[in-house]
């Protein structure tokens, strides 16, 4: 299967969005320190934060890289169809993005990025363009950014739970 976009990686480039797409970024702070870093990075790379999300996730590999095909499955209905096209496992920084493939029903990529600030500080970036690609998430508009929306900020709430820190 092939992509369903042209910008395939643009989500490194952090505020990119081609035109005709909506943007998305949501930062969300997971708590402090080295030992939260570890942990989050660990959360995200191996699927563990978007299964604690209740979502169903059907992957080609245990971790993310680039090239596995994931399908994640909302409701147990509806079935996203994607690809991990970069990862990111430095220092202070670890994360990776899918793009949508044939089948999902969003056009676009989707980035999960951990990061440690100096000061110690960990935050989960969620940074995305998309636009609908079926007939019912056209249908449902302006309600399909929010809950896009809804979606990435959860994930920071799951992703803190999961560190321990539910400040």
């Amino acid at each position: 299967m092939s992509f369903t976009y042209d910008d395939v990686g643009a989500t490194r480039e952090t505020g990119f969005c081609p035109p005709g797409f909506h943007p998305l970024h949501v930062r969300t702070r997971i708590g402090e320190g080295e030992d939260v870093f570890r942990r989050a990075a660990e959360a995200v790379m191996t699927w563990e934060m978007h299964r604690a999300m209740g979502v169903g996730i059907d992957a080609s590999a245990d971790r993310a890289a680039t090239d596995v095909d994931v399908t994640v499955t909302l409701a147990g209905m509806i079935k996203a169809p994607c690809r991990v096209v970069w990862t990111v496992e430095e220092y202070r920084r670890a994360g990776w993005a899918y793009g949508t493939l044939s089948g999902h029903p969003e056009c676009g990529e989707e980035a999960f990025v951990v990061e440690r600030t100096g000061d110690g500080t960990v935050w989960l970036s969620v940074n995305a363009f998309s636009r609908p690609a079926k007939w019912y998430s056209r249908a449902a508009g302006p309600a399909t950014r929010g809950l896009q929306h809804a979606y990435a900020r959860r994930c920071g709430t799951v992703l803190r739970r999961l560190c321990g820190d539910d400040t």
